[in-house]
C-alpha cells in the first residue's frame, strides 16, 4: 500500500481530550482559569457557555479528569445522578427534563458538591419553563469560551485533522485559514467536509487537492443558486 493510499483509509475519529491537547489562548484563559480554580467557585456552581466547538465540551473532560465527575447530557440526567462533582451538558437542550435538574441541582446544594453545567449561550437566554429552576440557574456564575482568534483557529483545525488521523502540513492549514469562517462550527465543518472529499477521491490532503475540490464545491454552489 502507498503512502497516499495510507493517508485516505475511512480512519475511525479520535477524539483527544486531554489537558494537554486543549489550546489556552486568550479567548478561553479565563474559563481554563475558572475550572482550574473549581475548588472556589461560589456555591460550587458554574456554568460554561460558548458557541458550538468551542470546545466546551473538551474543557468539562478536563474538568472531569481534575474533579472525578461524571458527564451527563441534560436530557439524559436522572434524579439519582446527583453527586459530590458533576457536569450537566447542553442544558438549553433539556427538552421536558427540567424537574431531573432541578432535584439534582438541590441535592447537591443541600450536599455541597461542585456542578458544573454547560450550554451555547447564558442560563438567562435558556428556554427554561420550570420557574424555580430558571431562578437557580440564572443565579450560576458563567464564564465563556470567547470567539476565537487565527491563531487559535489554526490549531483547533490541526487538531481535528489529527483527531481523524489525517496529516496535513503547516502551508495547508494557512492556506484553509484564509478561506474558513471564523468561527468554531465553520472549522468543524470544513475539516469534516475535506476528510470525506479525500477519502472519496482516494488522494491524500494538500493544498493542491483542497484548492481544486473547494473551487469545484463553489462551482456547484453558484449552479444551484
Amino acid at each position: 500500500m502507498s503512502v497516499a493510499e495510507q493517508l485516505v483509509l475511512d480512519l475511525p475519529v479520535r477524539q483527544a481530550l486531554g489537558r494537554d491537547d486543549f489550546f489556552v489562548a486568550p479567548c478561553n484563559e479565563l474559563a481554563v482559569a475558572q475550572l482550574e480554580g473549581w475548588a472556589r467557585w461560589p456555591d460550587g456552581r458554574l456554568a460554561l457557555v460558548g458557541p458550538s466547538g468551542s470546545g466546551k465540551t473538551h474543557l468539562a473532560h478536563v474538568w472531569t479528569a481534575m474533579s472525578g465527575a461524571n458527564i451527563i447530557e441534560a436530557r439524559a440526567l436522572k434524579p439519582e445522578d446527583a453527586a459530590p462533582t458533576l457536569v450537566v451538558e447542553n442544558v438549553e437542550k433539556i427538552g421536558g427534563n427540567e424537574a431531573a435538574l432541578f432535584h439534582v441541582y438541590n441535592q447537591m446544594n443541600a450536599e455541597g458538591g461542585a456542578l458544573l453545567i454547560t450550554g451555547d449561550a447564558a442560563p438567562s437566554r435558556w428556554p427554561l419553563t420550570l420557574p424555580d429552576l430558571r431562578s437557580r440557574l440564572e443565579s450560576v456564575p458563567v464564564v465563556a469560551v470567547e470567539p476565537p482568534d487565527d491563531t487559535l483557529l489554526s490549531m483547533i483545525m490541526a487538531k481535528l485533522f489529527d483527531d481523524r488521523q489525517l496529516p496535513v502540513s503547516p502551508k495547508l492549514i494557512a492556506y484553509l485559514l484564509k478561506r474558513v469562517g471564523r468561527s468554531y462550527g465553520e472549522v468543524n465543518r470544513l475539516v469534516k467536509t475535506l476528510d470525506n472529499a479525500a477519502l472519496a477521491a482516494g488522494k491524500p490532503l494538500s493544498v493542491r487537492f483542497v484548492s481544486g475540490f473547494l473551487s469545484a464545491d463553489d462551482e456547484q454552489n453558484h449552479a444551484r443558486d
